[in-house]
């Protein structure tokens, strides 16, 4: 008997986690680059390592891990986004990159109610909707611009 509890104790420990939880609010008030906040989602296994999306700006969508609920500002998010300039973690889209880095969440929420909730937290992060009750929370660092160039 004891043998199969330990056969059962192994098998259980060796199931995937399902059901974790992780919030992303101290990570959004965009005091870091984009590979960083990235790849720490990576190495925890809480996002895909592969974009499910590359946009021409080059922004990489990525999704949750299944069985993985992450929230920012008490919002559900069901993407991640996120670019880094040179950095082989990310996909170049066909386009001109939005940002040297950038990244975020894209949140299920009102625009209005979600810019509260991330200015109550004190993030500088941009909120911007994207399409009924779906908003983007947004941390970039701006590309140089030819002026700032010797």
């Amino acid at each position: 008997m004891k043998r199969l509890a330990l056969v059962a104790f192994i098998f259980i420990a060796a199931l995937p986690i399902r059901g974790f939880a992780a919030a992303l609010d101290e990570p959004l008030h965009c005091d870091r680059p984009a590979h960083e906040f990235i790849g720490a989602l990576e190495t925890k296994g809480l996002i895909d390592p592969h974009p499910s999306r590359v946009e021409p700006n080059s922004i990489n969508a990525f999704d949750p891990t299944h069985g993985v609920s992450l929230t920012a500002f008490g919002y559900h998010v069901f993407a991640i986004v996120g670019f880094q300039k040179d950095d082989p973690l990310f996909e170049k889209g066909n386009g001109k990159p939005l940002a040297d880095s950038a990244y975020g969440a894209v949140v299920l929420g009102s625009s209005d109610k979600v810019k509260a909730a991330v200015r109550a937290a004190g993030s500088t992060a941009i909120v911007h909707h994207v399409g009924p009750f779906i908003t983007a929370i947004f941390c970039q660092t701006d590309p140089p611009s030819s002026e700032d160039t010797p």
